[in-house]
């Protein structure tokens, strides 16, 4: 008898199931069918406001070109973002977090970001040991530069602009650049190589305060003085109308180079 009326029970709501299941296909494909037909409506709606904004602007730009009902585009005037480097000790802890917790990702992104952060940091206390003038030429501060990759002073890039009323200027370069360094030590290592072109000599090899250094010149962009200061670290100074090579020797014996060379860790 249990049985029986377990069988019944079952049919009856398989066929309840069943009837359900119909009604609700019904009411889904209705949804289905309005749903689609908002959405093409939809499309539709806005494909006209596409087209009737796209022809008041075109109104409107020849209005402005025709010089009637111009109107004028606000300049910015936000203040800018204010040079904030990476803090050093908060990322190091943030490595070591990272690191416990097998965030490696996230502990080498860390380590980098801490490595940049005393990257700056030495470049702008190579800045500061910088001198105020150099020549009679005034450091123009605006124009002071520090940029770093933040891997192992590989792209450390240290900048500083002296300069006068008369177009007169020096630009101090403290770089760790593989290219220059090539460039610099082929010249250094080959001292038979061929230091004139045309009979008018482009580069000579000389020293400054001590440092062997490579001294170039070019009509257009005027002298260059490369000199390296270890393994990979260098200081390049150029000189825009400067008078002789004397005066530019002068200029450059104004930086402190072993005092940067100190300072970037180098032998």
């Amino acid at each position: 008898m249990q049985k029986s009326y377990f069988l019944l029970l079952t049919v009856a709501v398989l066929s309840f199931s069943s009837a359900s299941g119909q009604v609700l296909n019904k009411l889904r494909q209705k949804v289905e069918n309005t749903a689609d037909k908002a959405i093409d409506k939809a499309l539709e709606d806005k494909k006209k406001n596409e087209s009737t904004s796209s022809s008041t602007n075109t109104s409107s730009s020849d209005t402005d070109n025709s010089g009637n009902n111009s109107r004028r585009k606000a300049q910015n005037k936000s203040g800018g973002m204010v040079t904030t480097p990476p803090d050093v000790n908060q990322n190091l802890t943030d490595a070591e977090t990272s690191y416990k917790s097998g965030k490696y990702g996230e502990a080498r992104y860390a380590v980098q970001q801490a490595m940049l952060g005393v990257e700056m940091e030495i470049g702008q206390d190579i800045l500061k040991s910088l001198p105020e003038t150099v020549s009679g030429l005034k450091k123009d501060e605006s124009a002071d530069q520090v940029t770093s990759t933040g891997w192992g002073w590989a792209g450390l890039t240290i900048q500083r602009l002296y300069k006068n009323d008369d177009d007169k200027e020096l630009t101090v370069i403290v770089a760790n650049n593989s290219a220059w360094m090539s460039s610099v030590n082929l010249y250094l290592t080959n001292g038979a190589y061929s230091q004139t072109n045309g009979g008018e000599q482009k580069w000579k090899q000389v020293k400054v305060k001590g440092h062997r250094a490579v001294m170039e010149f070019d009509e257009s962009s005027g002298y260059k003085l490369s000199v390296p200061i270890g393994q990979s670290s260098l200081i390049v100074y150029e000189g825009i109308n400067f008078a002789t090579e004397q005066e530019m020797l002068a200029a450059a014996g104004a930086i402190d180079i072993d005092g940067i060379k100190k300072k970037l860790g180098e032998q």
